[in-house]
C-alpha cells in the first residue's frame, strides 16, 4: 500500500467512527443520582433545597475524545518524518480530541435536565437529574424511596 492509500483508508476510518459519536440521543433523561454521598434507605424524607438547569452537553463522557485522539494521531502519523513526524502525531492527538468531544456536546445538542438538589432530615445532600420536574419548587417537602423522588 502507498502513503496515499494508507491515509485514505485512516480519513474514512476516522469519518466513519466520529459519525458513530454523532447518532442521536436517546430523548428522555433517566434518574440520574448525581451526588450519591447520604446512604439510601428503605425511606428517607428531606426538602428540596435547589434547582439548577444543567446542560446536558456539559457532561460528556469522554469516549468521543478518547477516539478522536487516536484517529488524530493515526493521521497525524502519516505526515511527515523525523521529529516532524512526532510533532504532527501529538498535535493530530490534541486535535481529534478536541474534535471529538465537540461532535459528542453538540450530538448531545442543548438538551437541558434539571439537577434537583435535596437536604436530608439526616442532615446529608442528595442531587438527582431529571429531564423534567413538573411543579417541584424550592422548599417542597420529599420523600425518597428506592432511588426516586416523590412529593409528599
Amino acid at each position: 500500500m502507498t502513503i496515499r492509500q494508507i491515509t485514505l483508508v485512516c480519513s474514512v476510518s476516522a469519518l466513519a467512527l466520529v459519525t458513530a459519536c454523532a447518532s442521536n440521543p436517546p430523548r428522555s433523561v433517566p434518574y440520574q443520582p448525581a451526588n450519591t454521598q447520604a446512604p439510601y434507605q428503605a425511606v428517607q424524607y428531606g426538602n428540596v433545597s435547589r434547582i439548577d438547569v444543567v446542560s446536558a452537553s456539559s457532561r460528556t463522557s469522554g469516549g468521543c475524545a478518547v477516539l478522536g485522539a487516536v484517529l488524530g494521531a493515526v493521521v497525524g502519523r502519516q505526515i511527515g518524518s523525523g521529529s516532524g513526524r512526532d510533532v504532527a502525531t501529538g498535535l493530530g492527538a490534541i486535535g481529534g480530541a478536541v474534535i471529538g468531544n465537540t461532535v459528542e456536546a453538540r450530538r448531545k445538542g442543548d438538551a437541558e435536565v434539571y439537577r434537583i438538589s435535596v437536604q436530608l432530615d439526616n442532615g446529608s445532600e442528595v442531587q438527582f437529574d431529571y429531564q423534567r420536574i413538573d411543579d417541584l419548587r424550592v422548599g417542597d417537602r420529599v420523600r425518597l424511596q428506592d432511588g426516586q423522588l416523590h412529593r409528599v
